[in-house]
């Protein structure tokens, strides 16, 4: 068999497979970033900063466009007229964000990398997906063993792009698979919001949850194919063959 018609066998059989792409959420899935501790000291005004829990955190702001974080976030807290004060929260969230960013106050979590190194050497083409404008910026700043930087690894980027309806809708996800020119069913998302996965299996998708938090009952209860604490705990060789599972020698959920 020549080069050429050796790597269009690969192609094909890449291409059949039930399992192409990859999207992955940035913020708890590839970036440890401040955004919890940030919506939670610019509560300070509107409620009790204490009040923010992880819980609520994770089931009302995350994943999710921050003026509808916001807003969900106060309404739950049963703070008066949420909907204007939404709009002052967000803001000062941002502010706060941006001061611990520039203080370094995030940094790549491991086995993220070590997912996206293994996916990408099966021939997986991957994306970036992430409803926050501050993610690039936070990529950008992670060096990679490969050379350049984490934002430089993905095959299309759709962090902070403006679409009508943020997750839980899949329109970002399914405008990423449009990029990418493959059907959405070939797509997995990697997302640690239950909003992500929410919007992953609304757009057609399979969807992994990475409870990092303590939430692995949330991911499932949003109908996550599978949740793990890690994604070294995702079986890699069964990716090979397009399918999605556990590694048997780890514990997922």
């Amino acid at each position: 068999m020549t080069v050429s018609a050796g790597r269009a066998s690969i192609e094909v059989a890449i291409s059949q497979r039930p399992l192409t792409t990859v999207l992955f959420d940035v913020d708890g899935v590839l970036v440890d970033a401040p955004h919890e501790r940030a919506w939670r000291d610019a509560l300070e005004g509107f409620a009790e900063p204490q009040r923010l829990t992880t819980q609520i955190y994770q089931a009302r702001i995350a994943g999710k466009p921050r003026l509808m974080g916001a807003r969900a976030a106060l309404e739950q807290l049963g703070v008066p007229d949420a909907g204007a004060q939404a709009v002052l929260y967000a803001e000062q969230k941002q502010r706060r964000f941006v001061e611990l960013v520039i203080a370094g106050q995030f940094a790549a979590f491991p086995d993220g990398l070590r997912f996206i190194q293994a996916v990408r050497a099966l021939g997986f083409r991957i994306a970036a997906v992430s409803s926050s404008k501050n993610a690039n910026g936070m990529m950008a700043r992670i060096h990679v063993e490969s050379g350049g930087t984490l934002l430089d690894l993905f095959d299309a980027n759709l962090c902070g792009r403006e679409v009508a309806r943020g997750k839980p809708d899949p329109t970002l996800f399914l405008l990423a698979a449009a990029e990418l020119g493959v059907a959405p069913r070939g797509c997995l998302v990697v997302e640690d919001a239950p909003a992500g996965i929410e919007a992953a299996k609304a757009g057609g998708m399979k969807a992994v949850g990475v409870a990092r938090l303590g939430d692995a009952a949330l991911l499932q209860a949003a109908h996550a194919d599978l949740v793990v604490t890690s994604l070294d705990q995702v079986a890699v060789d069964a990716l090979a063959i397009g399918t999605l599972s556990a590694r048997r020698s780890e514990g997922a959920m």
